[in-house]
């Protein structure tokens, strides 16, 4: 099954680098070796959003599931490797169905075979494309009597804020009005714990900023050499956000499908942001979208959150 896109990958990379700040979707980070370069971001030391989410569902998922109820159909954007979610599967009462949603169809496929096997009676239907976009459910959900979003791995910090309330607002109308969303968000706290994150001492998070560049030499007959490319994260404090970039290291043109592109010295790509919120300015995002935040779980040091939301019109 596929979710509908409304622009292909050539289009947004010739139209995001016709900027004036060149930029580049995050959302295309994840091909085949992006989806593996960044299960190993996951597992570096500087990289505290997996661990200390993966631990936070642990320590609560019977208070979890116990407020998510019986016979449930998770629905996970952005799956990934399907890890996350089997801590929830575990603890639920006969959950209904699993759809996970991915843009990455090679580790989806594996993931949900792999899944399928560990839960031999779950429903398991995967979904490829672009989340972000409409999503159509199997017809096997349709008359689900509890739809669960299921939002690990704080990426919703990657939305701008209007994108952020336009796709919590696509998520609610998708699960209805009796239906929850259980969200990762990473919180804002020091400058250096959260930079550290993004320029781990490996350099796996360089790797995968650059896959992107080799991804369009794949599949859009792009000539980068990534050798003139060097990663870049930095913090906004202004806006509580990590901003990615990769920098030119020379004056260069680079050929996309028989499209020039002129980099300057220094000039950068942007690739990605990733916003950190307070448990106040998360509870204001959701408002806007139609949600309220009903119950959150978070670490001690309070470095990251779970935060299971409810319709805001609910009965």
């Amino acid at each position: 099954m596929e979710i509908l896109e409304a622009k292909t990958f050539l289009d947004d990379v010739i139209n995001g680098l016709s900027l004036t700040q060149k930029q580049l979707s995050p959302k295309y980070f994840y091909d085949e070796f992006g989806a593996e370069i960044f299960e190993r971001i996951c597992t570096t030391p500087e990289y505290y959003p997996t661990r200390t989410e993966t631990m936070i569902l642990k320590n609560n998922v019977a208070e979890i599931a116990q407020r998510i109820g019986p016979n449930a159909a998770l629905i996970e954007y952005g799956s990934g490797a399907l890890e996350k979610v089997k801590i929830i599967l575990d603890a639920l009462e006969n959950p209904n169905a699993l759809v996970p949603l991915d843009i990455s169809k090679e580790q989806l496929n594996m993931a949900a075979k792999k899944i399928k096997t560990e839960f031999p009676h779950l429903n398991v239907l995967p979904l490829t494309g672009d989340f972000t976009k409409l999503v159509k459910l199997p017809k096997e959900l349709l008359n689900a009597e509890k739809k669960v979003a299921f939002f690990p791995g704080s990426t919703i910090g990657n939305f701008e804020k209007e994108g952020a309330i336009d796709f919590l607002k696509s998520v609610r109308a998708t699960v209805g009005e009796n239906g929850l969303m259980l969200i990762g968000v990473d919180l804002q706290k020091d400058r250096d714990t959260i930079l550290k994150a993004y320029n781990d001492e490996a350099g796996v998070t360089a790797e995968f900023n650059k896959n992107i560049l080799m991804r369009i030499n794949r599949e859009l007959d792009g000539n980068f050499n990534l050798n003139d490319f060097k990663h870049i994260a930095t913090y906004n404090e202004a806006h509580h956000r990590v901003e990615m970039h990769l920098r030119s290291l020379t004056v260069q043109t680079v050929c996309i499908s028989g499209v020039n592109f002129h980099f300057d010295l220094h000039e950068t790509i942007h690739t990605e942001n990733c916003y950190k919120y307070t448990h106040e300015s998360f509870s204001r995002l959701v408002e806007a979208a139609g949600f309220l935040a009903a119950d959150t779980w978070t670490d001690s040091e309070g470095l990251f959150t779970v935060v299971l939301l409810t319709s805001k019109f609910r009965q």
